[in-house]
């Protein structure tokens, strides 16, 4: 049942949110409305400063509010090493869970011509442009590993071997305390045939 009216619209607009049904835009909706009216504005002024603001990052293409981001801008980071990542979440993950102090390159997306997204969408020309200065070491490829992830890891791999620099893949396989009863077999599948040497 569509309710009408602000209440209705607030609840319908909030199931625009990943993983946001209708009962869990429900449940917010009237949490903000009756118990946090403060942080409801709050979060109403910081969104629309962000939508205002908001930018990609003329270097990553990550999200920012100057040209660069703070990583870009950052000179301690390893400027000959870039790994390529599917959205800016993805690139605030890694940087959060690894030690890694290079830089990042976001697609924003990956290669799925049925969809009609292609290199230009991903800006590759851009990437392109980077790896042609040859200043550039290594590329690694932190793509999901779904279908269009890996012919995303791919096409980047070819066009740095192009430029004559070495990619590299992230590992994918068992987690860190999962195990091999309780792993399906596409993921126990890969794992085996990336292992390495210990």
């Amino acid at each position: 049942m569509h309710k009408k009216g602000l209440l209705g619209q607030l609840i319908q607009n909030l199931c625009c949110l990943p993983g946001v049904g209708p009962k869990t835009a429900q449940r917010m909706a009237f949490h903000l409305l009756q118990r946090d009216r403060n942080g409801a504005s709050m979060l109403a002024q910081t969104l629309l400063q962000a939508i205002e603001k908001m930018r990609h990052c003329r270097q990553c293409r990550t999200l920012t509010e100057g040209e660069l981001c703070e990583i870009c801008a950052d000179n301690s980071r390893d400027d000959t090493l870039i790994c390529i990542v599917e959205s800016p979440s993805d690139a605030w993950i890694v940087d959060q869970a690894t030690m890694f102090k290079g830089r990042y390159f976001v697609l924003h997306g990956r290669l799925s011509p049925l969809d009609g997204i292609g290199p230009d969408e991903l800006g590759l020309d851009l990437l392109e442009q980077q790896l042609a200065t040859g200043h550039i070491k290594e590329l690694i490829l932190a793509t999901n590993s779904t279908v269009e992830g890996e012919a995303t890891a791919y096409f980047i791999s070819e066009l740095a071997r192009k430029h004559q620099v070495p990619a590299s893949r992230i590992a994918h396989g068992v987690p860190m305390g999962g195990e091999l009863e309780f792993t399906d077999s596409g993921t126990l599948s890969h794992a085996f045939n990336g292992r390495v040497g210990m």
